[in-house]
C-alpha cells in the first residue's frame, strides 16, 4: 500500500498545496490558518479523514487557536481516532479532550525522567549592560558546542542575533517575523553546524527535533515553570547528558 501525504503550511505556495490536495492525500499535515484556508474554499473536506493528529496542543490553546482545533474536530466523522500530544494539559486542553475524545488512554512521560540528564544552573547577571558580556564569555568556551538561546520577545530575539553576529559568533534566529522559508533555512543551517548558535522565542520554538544540543540557555526567564521545561528538554535527549543555563537578575 503506497501513502502520499501533503504539507499545508503558511508561507509557502498555496497553489502547489491545492494541486497535492488534489491529489487526494492519504495524510495531510499543516498549520490552523493554511488548514481553514483550504476548508473554506472547498479545496480540503475533513469528512473523508479518520484520525486526527493534534501536536503542541497547549500551544496551539495558548497563542489562541482553540477555535481553530475546535472547527476542524467538528467538521470530521464522528467515529474517528484521534490522538493529541501535550507536554502539559492546562484546563482548556482537558475541555477539548472531555467535548471530542470518547475514553481516552493517557500515555505520560515522567519529567524527571527528563531532568535527569540535564545539569541546570543559573547564571547571576552582574547588570544589565554586562549581560551580553557574560553570554559572550559563556559562548566562547569549548564544550558550548551547539546552543540554543531563548529570549522572551522577538524584537528582543532580533537585537541579540545583531549583536552576537557584529561579535563573530556564527548565528541564526526564530521568531515569528521572519518567513517560513528563512526560518526553514535557519534551522537546517543549526541542524548541519553551518552555526552553533540559535535564537528563538517560545512559540518559535516548539516541536524543534535538533540532535545534540549542548546547552540551552534562558536569557530571559520562562513566563511559566512549563515554558521552562519545554526549553531545556531540547537539550539532554536520547540518553545524552546537555546543559540549561538561566540568566537571573
Amino acid at each position: 500500500m503506497s501513502i502520499y501525504s501533503s504539507l499545508v503550511i503558511g508561507g509557502a505556495n498555496i497553489n502547489r498545496q491545492i494541486s497535492d490536495i488534489r491529489q487526494r492525500p492519504s495524510v495531510v499535515i499543516g498549520t490552523p490558518g493554511r488548514l481553514r484556508d483550504l476548508i473554506e474554499t472547498g479545496i480540503l473536506h475533513l469528512e473523508d479523514f479518520h484520525t486526527m493528529v493534534l501536536d503542541e496542543v497547549d500551544m496551539m490553546v495558548d497563542i489562541g487557536f482553540i477555535r481553530d482545533v475546535k472547527y476542524f474536530i467538528s467538521l470530521l466523522p464522528r467515529q474517528r481516532q484521534s490522538l493529541f500530544f501535550s507536554a502539559t494539559i492546562p484546563p482548556k486542553v482537558r475541555e477539548i479532550l472531555d467535548a471530542f475524545v470518547t475514553d481516552p488512554v493517557t500515555v505520560s512521560v515522567k519529567k524527571q525522567d527528563t531532568a535527569e540528564n540535564i545539569d541546570q544552573d543559573i547564571v547571576k547577571v552582574v547588570s544589565r549592560e554586562q549581560k551580553l558580556d557574560q553570554l559572550h564569555d559563556l559562548l566562547n568556551k569549548e564544550d558550548f558546542s551547539k546552543v540554543l538561546i531563548f529570549g522572551r520577545t522577538k524584537h528582543g530575539i532580533e537585537k541579540l542575533n545583531r549583536q552576537l553576529t557584529e561579535r563573530g559568533f556564527r548565528v541564526g534566529a526564530l521568531h515569528g517575523n521572519r518567513s517560513q522559508g528563512q526560518r526553514q533555512r535557519t534551522l537546517k543551517s543549526f541542524k548541519q553546524d553551518e552555526i552553533s548558535i540559535l535564537l528563538a522565542t517560545d512559540v518559535a520554538s516548539r516541536g524543534l527535533d535538533i540532535d545534540n544540543v549542548s546547552h540551552v540557555i534562558n536569557y530571559d526567564l520562562p513566563e511559566t515553570y512549563d515554558d521552562y521545561i519545554h526549553r531545556i528538554g531540547r537539550t539532554g535527549r536520547m540518553n545524552k547528558k546537555g546543559t540549561a543555563l538561566t540568566f537571573v537578575e
